[in-house]
């Protein structure tokens, strides 16, 4: 087994009818900070959503409002930034991560304060990421918080921490696959290539999800030297 094997990010979801929300973070080819956000869903309650961008922060909306159930996991704004920070997740805990980094306080010290979805038996993890820019380069880190078994007893905190390495990224997802209950998400964030085109890498990420569960998707590609960036968002319901 190859540890340092970088897939294709088909290669890794394509089959596979659900793997929930992931999470991509990494470098393009020429150095652009790259972040990407998807979310899938089965209930009807989960798939009446949509993402929308409003001054460059990206959120979860429902598509139908007068058919929301419960929004109370699935409404949240998912990318964010403060100052040099850019910051996405699948949760409300994006804005956990903001307040602390307002108030001086660190990414994985900011998630200490948070669990796993209470949304039993399944006790989704809550996954995020934070991209840091600095004198013209960047850092990335990715987080998971999981129930540390199957009753959700208590939470275990895994942290990742990563250059940018040109070409390359990290993906982590919510579940392993489809199941009832859902399989949680195991092991290290996914090592994934980073084409150089950002419509070549959300064309490829919206194609390999399974097309009856994937809902929407947000891709940015960020010049850490003038903090410019390209997006694409595709939502399922037009």
């Amino acid at each position: 087994m190859n540890v340092y094997q970088i897939n294709d990010f088909s290669a890794l979801v394509s089959g596979n009818p659900y793997v929930g929300r992931g999470i991509v973070a990494g470098t393009s080819p020429d150095g652009r900070a790259v972040s990407a956000y998807f979310i899938m869903g089965r209930s009807a309650n989960s798939r009446n959503r949509v993402f929308s961008v409003k001054n460059g922060e990206v959120f979860t909306e429902p598509f139908d409002p007068s058919k929301v159930q419960d929004p109370s996991l699935i409404i949240y704004a998912a990318l964010r930034s403060y100052e040099n920070d850019l910051v996405f997740t699948n949760g409300d805990q994006t804005d956990t991560v903001i307040r602390g980094l307002q108030d001086g306080t660190d990414f994985f010290t900011s998630l200490q304060t948070r669990d796993f979805e209470p949304d039993a038996p399944n006790f989704t993890p809550r996954i995020s990421a934070r991209i840091h820019f600095a004198n013209g380069a960047f850092t990335y880190d990715l987080s998971i918080l999981k129930s540390v078994d199957e009753q959700g007893g208590a939470t275990a905190r895994y942290g990742f921490s990563y250059p940018a390495v040109p070409g390359l990224g990290h993906f982590i997802h919510t579940y392993v696959g489809d199941g009832d209950p859902l399989p949680s998400f195991q092991g290290e964030p996914e090592r994934v290539k980073i084409p150089a085109s950002i419509d070549a890498f959300t064309d490829e990420i919206w194609g390999s999800l399974n097309a009856d569960n994937r809902i929407s998707l947000y891709v940015r590609y960020t010049d850490p030297a003038t903090a410019a960036y390209e997006e694409r968002l595709i939502n399922q319901n037009k």
